[in-house]
């Protein structure tokens, strides 16, 4: 039977960081930490990665939330998520994940609009994504009375496994039809056009 080949003292080292970290960890932050030049880090990373992706490990590193992190790998998920008791990610009800979604893709936003495109007041449900660590208030808009505008947060990020939002999937990709889609476009681009006048 064939021996993985050692990793490196710097790969160890990173490992043993990502292992502890409570979020993902910034290259950055891996160099200073190690002391040592971004470069190696790379290096180190990238033969983390090959060793962790050889299939026989239970978790996996990522890339999330502009940073690196070990995760369940997919096939161990239900293992994980039974010893758990949680599934992911958190449990969310139907209207907390649709405004999430008017957040995530309208951001910066604020709560009149997320209530405009959902069609109802959204005030519990910003508060229950701001209170999960989802949603964080990231400014204030320039319209008469200067409303809180929402964002999403780097858990967010790292609870759906992005790594920024330009990984986040097309509308088309989870609407049921066409006339679907075509309505929520003109919603999120009626708020769009408002937004700049």
């Amino acid at each position: 039977m064939n021996q993985p080949a050692p990793i490196s003292a710097l790969a160890r080292r990173i490992e043993a960081i990502l292992f502890i970290a409570a979020r993902p960890v910034a290259a950055e932050e891996l160099a200073i930490a190690c002391g040592t030049a971004a470069e190696d880090v790379a290096e180190a990373l990238a033969e983390l990665a090959r060793d962790y992706a050889s299939g026989s490990h239970g978790v996996e590193l990522c890339e999330v939330a502009g940073g690196v992190a070990f995760a369940v790998a997919r096939d161990c998920e239900p293992a994980a998520e039974a010893f758990a008791g949680a599934r992911r990610p958190d449990d969310l009800s139907p209207a907390l994940i649709e405004t999430l979604s008017v957040v995530a893709y309208l951001q910066p936003t604020t709560r009149a609009e997320v209530a405009r495109v959902r069609g109802v007041s959204s005030e519990w449900a910003l508060s229950s994504l701001e209170e999960r660590g989802l949603v964080e208030e990231c400014g204030r808009g320039e319209s008469p009375g200067a409303p809180i505008l929402y964002g999403t947060t780097s858990r967010f990020l790292t609870l759906f496994g992005l790594r920024g939002l330009a990984d986040l999937p097309s509308l088309e990709s989870f609407a049921p039809g066409v006339g679907e889609v075509d309505e929520l476009r003109e919603r999120l681009l009626s708020l769009a056009e408002r937004r700049e006048l």
